[in-house]
């Protein structure tokens, strides 16, 4: 018997015709300072990709990256900041309390079976400090989402379904203010698995995002979070013949 590795086929999709992306009901908004069109298809990519924001601007959101929010109140602010000489991701705004949850997602990106990895860092915020990965993000009310918080010391992953957000699993774990950790996601098939600083916290099962989505961070009210050295890989298929 011998096993061949076969790797997860995706398709590299290019689509003509684009969509303004509109504010709705619930808040779902481009936030950037000119409204842009982008793709109704996205670039799926065969291989992992890695993001350490290094080279992107300070002050501007990065290159080819996109923020929404879900819920209440208005746009938060994402950029690049110095942190001790580090660049990282940051949602910086602190005008936002109650439901509301600020997401920025790659826009050519999209995965369906996949791990993810990236640190995360509470920094400040009197409502909230939460913060973590989303992904299988079809639009701004529909996706995963796993956080860590501060304030409240648990772990916690929801699905958020037509903007109503829904706990799948919690924990109980300290998890200090201005401190980096490690978090990292893997789904496959309906099976979900989170771990934070490499020990498997929170498992379940959830078919509500059966399709391949977008990937990204998210925060929530007037959480300060900084995020860096994003990563994502498909899985590799085994086969036996």
């Amino acid at each position: 018997m011998k096993k061949i590795h076969i790797f997860t086929a995706f398709a590299v999709l290019l689509i003509g015709g684009n969509q303004v992306v509109k504010s709705n009901s619930i808040g779902a908004k481009n936030i950037s300072s000119n409204p842009k069109e982008i793709p109704t298809a996205v670039l799926t990519q065969m291989a992992e990709r890695s993001f350490n924001f290094d080279n992107d601007e300070i002050g501007k959101i990065p290159s080819g990256w996109t923020g929404y929010f879900t819920g209440k109140g208005k746009s938060g602010r994402w950029e690049i900041i110095n942190d001790y000489d580090n660049r990282v991701l940051a949602q910086t705004s602190k005008e936002n309390f109650g439901y509301h949850f600020d997401v920025i997602v790659n826009d050519q990106l999209s995965y369906t079976d996949l791990e993810l990895t990236l640190k995360f860092k509470g920094v400040e915020g009197d409502e909230d400090q939460g913060g973590g990965p989303v992904w299988r993000f079809q639009d701004a009310t529909n996706y995963y989402v796993a956080r860590a918080n501060p304030l409240e010391n648990n772990y916690r992953v929801y699905k958020v379904i037509d903007g109503n957000r829904i706990m799948l699993k919690s924990i109980d774990i300290e998890v200090n203010t201005g401190q980096w950790y490690d978090i990292k996601i893997i789904m496959k098939g309906n099976n979900i698995e989170c771990y934070l600083d490499g020990r498997l916290l929170l498992s379940t099962l959830d078919s509500s995002f059966p399709r391949a989505g977008k990937i990204g961070v998210w925060t929530k009210a007037d959480a300060v979070t900084y995020f860096d050295n994003l990563k994502i890989a498909p899985f590799n298929s085994t086969v036996e013949e």
